[in-house]
């Protein structure tokens, strides 16, 4: 077996992309390290907790990278984006089994306590999706592809929605109301409802994306007032409206807004870009038939 390391192509050789793509999946770990280095996260065993909450946020975060690579092939038209995919879907499962890892120091590897914790949806949304992303890894290698059939592979890893969804919604299960747990929701929406609107042919209509940011802005503010007043009991209407003040941040379904809003422009001026170099091809196409 020849070694293929993460920032070379199947030849062997260096792949600027793939070495961006390595870069990019080593930053969230590398911030984490500088944080706990620092004090940033607090001091020891303080900081365990810390660390657990954003190894987690980083785990899905990390995971929707790898679901982000079709919607970015499809808008921008980058197809050598594919080749990273996988490299991607292996980051996300490495960063949940080191998220995995420092939660059972959080509990000083104690699995009499982690047992009881078990039973409940939290536990069981996590060790669901990490046993359904196990799966996934295990079986990202050429051999498996081989040995189950293009068929019965794709089928497998279809479920990184399934894997993806329960992630997400150990995130909303998590105690108390945290701004992550919201954008995380609406950016997962985004993601799914992107692949409706592209099996009508509209994945990279500007105007689509556009109405879906709102959409997806729309979700994460409505879950939040939900959430918000099922935990605590909170006005939905207030908690509304505290997405049209500064309070307390910039509130996630802006940001979701935002950068969906960044997406349709990206895709409308692919789109701008393509239809100016139409003609050109074609009166390039007419002078060759032409000789």
């Amino acid at each position: 077996m020849t070694l293929i390391w993460p920032w070379q192509d199947r030849q062997r050789q260096f792949s600027a992309l793939k070495a961006a793509a390595f870069a990019l999946t080593l930053a969230p770990a590398a911030w984490l390290v500088y944080q706990t280095a620092s004090g940033e996260l607090g001091i020891y065993p303080m900081w365990l907790g810390g660390l657990t909450y954003w190894s987690g946020v980083w785990a899905t975060a990390v995971l929707f990278g790898a679901l982000a690579v079709t919607p970015a092939l499809t808008i921008l038209g980058w197809r050598s984006l594919i080749d990273v995919r996988r490299m991607i879907g292996v980051a996300a499962l490495l960063y949940t089994v080191g998220h995995i890892i420092i939660y059972f120091a959080l509990r000083f590897w104690n699995f009499t306590t982690i047992l009881k914790e078990m039973p409940t949806p939290f536990m069981i949304t996590a060790t669901l999706s990490t046993i359904g992303l196990l799966a996934l890894g295990l079986t990202s290698v050429d051999a498996a592809i081989a040995r189950m059939g293009v068929r019965g592979w794709q089928r497998l890893h279809n479920t990184v929605y399934v894997v993806t969804a329960l992630a997400v919604l150990h995130a909303v299960l998590s105690r108390g109301s945290n701004p992550m747990q919201y954008l995380l929701s609406g950016m997962f929406f985004w993601l799914m409802l992107w692949r409706v609107i592209d099996r009508y042919g509209r994945g990279a209509d500007a105007k689509a994306l556009a109405i879906l940011a709102l959409a997806s802005a729309l979700f994460a503010a409505l879950l939040e007032a939900g959430l918000v007043w099922l935990k605590r009991g909170y006005p939905l209407m207030e908690t509304l409206g505290n997405n049209f003040t500064m309070i307390f941040g910039t509130p996630p379904a802006w940001e979701i807004l935002g950068l969906g809003l960044l997406i349709a422009l990206a895709a409308a001026f692919v789109a701008a870009r393509r239809r100016a170099a139409s003609p050109v091809l074609a009166a390039r196409a007419s002078g060759a038939t032409a000789r």
